[in-house]
């Protein structure tokens, strides 16, 4: 946020918090699912307006039960957000609650897709559509809200092709949601979930529960390895989309780089590792490897030759990587 130009702050910054409070009353691991997915939908209607404040703090009251610290002040904090929201200009507005709705149709697909944990019981997507839309609606649709907001805000990006750049948003917002995806599978299995289609594991004569096991790391890296290279492809158009950004416009363009570089990084540790299966181990880039890759893109991200270089090798190690 503190990257971007100023008249983007607010407003992004507003969808944000708007996501991270339906987030935090869709996550609440102790209250169950049925009730979860009552008060996003109850959520999502005050998004679409009007909005009553009564409602939203009993929303809000009733899911801060189940937080603390910061997620329960800004439970607390909804109809102070809504009354923001309703000071932004009319076309931000409209852009914020678009995709803050579409977020939380995402979040409804968890909590009916994956049933409430049991122990050694895992739930997959059905298919690739399934994880197509799925990470459209948790991530994609932040890209095109991302390329539309810019546009308005930033007359540089005027030149632009709306409908292109929002295409390539989309591919962008994919790509970091994969990278999120393989790299949480360990985690997400013991809580019952499997992003990995059914029928891909099927095919290798796996069941989703199989994946339990860190020993099945190599039977199921083809699954792996074929979502890396998924992921690629969409960081390609990732790829693109920065270079879009005119090198003048420094603060959009970090702004944009820095995921497309922490997310081709977490897919090389990840497609390094042979037992990708075994829990306790996230493949994270370290602090150090930020504040490294923050610094030298400040001095770097006003040339399109260095730019385009530095991801495209980021890009070739993760497929030396996946392939070896």
């Amino acid at each position: 946020m503190r990257v971007l130009p100023a008249p983007l702050r607010e407003p992004i910054g507003l969808a944000y918090l708007l996501a991270r409070a339906a987030d935090t009353i869709a996550d609440s691991a102790a209250v169950p699912p049925p009730e979860r997915l009552e008060r996003l939908i109850a959520f999502r209607e005050q998004v679409g307006g009007p909005w009553s404040a009564a409602a939203l703090e009993r929303i809000g009251a009733d899911s801060a039960r189940s937080a603390a610290g910061a997620e329960a002040e800004l439970l607390g904090s909804l109809p102070d957000l809504f009354a923001a929201l309703d000071g932004t200009a009319d076309d931000d507005r409209g852009r914020i609650r678009r995709v803050v709705v579409t977020l939380t149709e995402g979040m409804e697909m968890d909590l009916v897709t994956f049933p409430p944990q049991e122990p050694g019981r895992v739930v997959a997507l059905a298919d690739a559509a399934a994880l197509d839309r799925y990470t459209y609606l948790v991530a994609g649709c932040v890209g095109e809200f991302w390329t539309r907001m810019c546009m308005a805000h930033a007359p540089a990006l005027s030149a632009w092709d709306t409908e292109e750049m929002c295409r390539q948003g989309v591919r962008f917002g994919r790509a970091l949601q994969l990278t999120n995806v393989l790299r949480d599978v360990p985690a997400d299995l013991r809580a019952g979930r499997c992003y990995i289609p059914l029928d891909r594991l099927e095919e290798l004569g796996l069941a989703p529960a199989d994946l339990l096991d860190p020993d099945r790391s190599d039977a199921a890296r083809p699954a792996l390895s074929e979502w890396v290279e998924r992921a690629l492809g969409h960081f390609g158009a990732a790829r693109d989309y920065v270079l879009a950004v005119p090198p003048s416009q420094r603060r959009l363009r970090l702004a944009a780089l820095w995921p497309v570089l922490m997310g081709l990084e977490t897919l090389t540790i990840l497609s390094r590792r042979r037992r990708w299966l075994e829990p306790g181990r996230p493949a994270r880039v370290s602090r150090r490897w930020v504040y490294w890759m923050m610094a030298r893109s400040a001095l770097a991200c006003s040339s399109d030759a260095l730019v385009r270089s530095w991801m495209d090798r980021a890009s070739g190690r993760v497929g030396a990587a996946i392939r070896c």
